[in-house]
């Protein structure tokens, strides 16, 4: 017999796939990723995550549900804005399994020992010492030194100091975009492509993606990627100073 959405039961398997055991009710989905049920439900209706299998009147969530709520919250974290989210979710393919959610999740965990520092607009002209213009604003987001967040700003304090003072030099706005604009062609080229080496290649040694063993393996990888990445980028550099117009 099936109970109600919020009740705990064990569900009969059916053509849309899930086990009695995997299964879970919406308050167990509630309690499991620690958000409302208005929560789950305004997510569903963006599309951030599917609707819960009917079971007759019904519904049962997977987890494929819980992966993915987890991955919202991983994208709330590091201070990605609703339309940001929707469009990262919308990138991740229909058939994905819960293990490939969850790696993207560990891959998304900060790359940087230094995180950042959530602040107000007093906050962060107390921090630059001086007030700050929308201008001033708006270059220092696209120098990616500070990230909107509703209100207020998720910054880089071990790149503040440098962007503000490209801020006094006069740096423009037009060239921080533009550049902005290659770190985000290439750099998501780049996650692609170090996704599916991690994916096919590292993660199928472990049988556990959560576990504090592939997440050390992980955390101690990130400093190497990113070293390897300088490397390779000053080497380029070097190359196209040498012969600018190859």
């Amino acid at each position: 017999m099936v109970k109600g959405e919020g009740t705990a039961t064990q569900v009969t398997p059916g053509r849309n796939g899930g086990s009695a055991e995997a299964l879970l009710t919406l308050d167990d989905l509630t309690r499991r990723v620690g958000m409302s049920v208005r929560t789950v439900r305004f997510y569903t209706t963006k599309g951030l995550v599917p609707p819960p299998l009917r079971r007759g009147r019904s519904g049962y969530y997977t987890p494929e549900h819980v992966a993915r709520l987890e991955l919202v919250q991983e994208l709330q974290s590091h201070g990605f804005t609703l339309a940001a989210i929707e469009r990262y979710v919308a990138g991740i393919p229909a058939d994905a399994t819960p293990e490939d959610i969850a790696l993207a999740r560990t891959m998304l965990a900060p790359w940087q020992s230094d995180l950042p520092v959530e602040m107000d607009r007093r906050q962060l002209e107390t921090k630059a010492g001086r007030p700050l213009s929308d201008e001033d604003v708006a270059t220092l987001q696209a120098l990616g030194v500070l990230r909107r967040r509703d209100a207020s700003y998720l910054v880089a304090g071990n790149q503040l100091a440098i962007g503000l003072r490209l801020l006094e030099l006069g740096f423009p706005r037009e060239v921080a975009v533009a550049a902005a604009a290659v770190y985000q062609e290439h750099g998501e080229q780049m996650a692609k492509e170090l996704f599916e080496v991690i994916r096919d290649k590292l993660a199928p040694l472990y049988d556990d993606h959560q576990s504090e063993h592939f997440r050390e393996v992980m955390e101690r990888l990130k400093p190497l990627s990113v070293g390897g990445l300088v490397t390779a980028y000053e080497a380029a550099v070097a190359r196209t100073a040498r012969n600018p117009r190859a």
